[in-house]
C-alpha cells in the first residue's frame, strides 16, 4: 500500500545550493534518500548551468557562495520560470528574511538548523512531492 500511494506522487526536482562541501553532501544526501530528484551545486556559477539545463521545482540555496549570492541566483532563477525557493543562511535578522523574500524566496531557515524544518519547510511548498514518510 505505502508503494503504491508513493508511486502516485510526483518526485520534487531540488537544485540545492550549498559551497560547503559536507553540508552539501550530506543534505543531498537527506533529500534524495526522502525520494526528491536533487542536483548539488556549490556555486552560483553550476546553480546558473543547472537552471539553464532543465526545469526545477525547487531552488533551496545557502544565500553566500563563493561567486554571488542566492538572492542573486533567485532573482534569475524567477526570470527563467517560477520556482518556489528555500534560503539557508547563518543571518535571520528581518532585513535578510525580507531579502529573501523580495528575492522570491517563501521561506529562510537560519543556520545551523534542524533537518525537520527543511522538510517541513518542502512539504509546505511542495505537497504533492514524494518524500513524505
Amino acid at each position: 500500500m505505502k508503494a503504491s500511494r508513493r508511486s502516485r506522487k510526483r518526485r520534487t526536482r531540488i537544485l540545492l545550493v550549498e559551497d560547503h562541501e559536507n553540508t552539501l553532501r550530506v543534505l543531498a544526501t537527506a533529500l534524495r534518500n526522502r525520494g526528491h530528484l536533487v542536483t548539488a551545486v556549490g556555486t552560483m556559477r553550476l546553480a546558473l548551468e543547472a537552471i539553464q539545463d532543465g526545469v526545477m521545482d525547487l531552488i533551496v540555496c545557502d544565500i553566500g557562495l563563493p561567486d554571488g549570492d542566492g538572492w542573486q541566483l533567485m532573482e534569475i532563477a524567477q526570470t527563467h520560470h517560477r520556482v518556489a525557493g528555500i534560503a539557508m543562511s547563518g543571518f535571520g535578522s528581518p532585513s535578510d528574511l525580507k531579502r529573501s523574500a523580495a528575492a522570491g524566496f517563501s521561506t529562510h531557515l537560519v543556520k545551523p538548523f534542524d533537518p525537520d524544518e527543511l522538510y517541513t519547510a518542502i512539504g509546505s511548498l511542495m505537497p504533492s512531492a514524494d518524500g513524505t514518510e
